[in-house]
């Protein structure tokens, strides 16, 4: 059985890290593909020639996902290109550092806006198609911040706690329709976010080395195939948080 052929996904923050992965990852199992991405153009490009490389189809699209406006313009495209959305990868973020007394309303409105709100407006945007066809998948890309406060700072880790929520909500609106809705909490996967932060070491995580965008990938994959498994955080952190 192979569940996602012909099936549409739209990954948000699909240029690079642990997004590129999802949506090549996706593409391998069957699926055509919109790329999402905000400023990386050619990286995104470089996603889509890949996917049509595996025989899918793929568009990259621009869009500000944290702005209404920018989720609109994004799913009219996606549908018009591509057709219904099947599958709802939430991954964009950003993940601004500093020493936390020095944090500003301005760092944490950003940081709420670009990856708490953009799940909320882009899974809003997807989810009636998925209701009338009585199928869908909706995976959110949170943090073990979300549990543990994590090393960026108390904005990032309400961000990814705040997914967490959503996420479950979701899970229980629509379980009747057809609708998973889970998120991954990774820690430390090796993403340009990662190598960029002086924080974080491999010795934080007990299987001591960093993770690998492949990795989270691989479980996206799972979900996505997965229609058992809802309201679920699959916690894909190396042994730092267990439960």
């Amino acid at each position: 059985m192979q569940p996602l052929i012909g099936r549409t996904a739209l990954v948000t923050g699909a240029s690079r890290g642990i997004g590129r992965a999802a949506a090549l990852a996706l593409a391998r199992a069957g699926c055509n593909v919109a790329v999402n991405y905000l400023n990386a153009e050619e990286d995104a490009l470089s996603v889509v020639r890949e996917i049509e490389q595996l025989g899918c189809r793929a568009l990259a699209i621009r869009a500000d996902v944290s702005q209404p406006s920018g989720v609109d313009q994004m799913v009219k495209r996606a549908f018009a290109d591509l057709g219904d959305i099947h599958i709802l990868v939430n991954n964009a973020g950003i993940n601004p550092a500093r020493p936390f007394l020095e944090l500003t309303l301005e760092d944490w409105n950003r940081t709420l806006q670009t990856n708490l709100t953009s799940a909320f407006l882009v899974s809003q945007a997807a989810i009636p198609a998925m209701r009338q066809q009585k199928w869908g998948r909706l995976i959110f890309i949170s943090s073990v911040a979300a549990q543990t406060g994590g090393v960026i700072g108390p904005h990032y880790a309400a961000s990814k706690a705040g997914m967490l929520g959503l996420m479950r909500s979701y899970a229980n609106l629509l379980a009747k329709d057809g609708i998973t809705s889970n998120a991954i909490a990774p820690a430390l996967i090796e993403t340009d976010m990662v190598r960029n932060n002086r924080n974080v070491r491999p010795d934080l995580i007990p299987i001591g080395r960093f993770g690998h965008s492949e990795e989270v990938a691989e479980t996206v994959t799972l979900l996505a195939t997965n229609g058992y498994i809802t309201g679920q955080t699959i916690n894909l952190n190396g042994g730092w948080y267990m439960s």
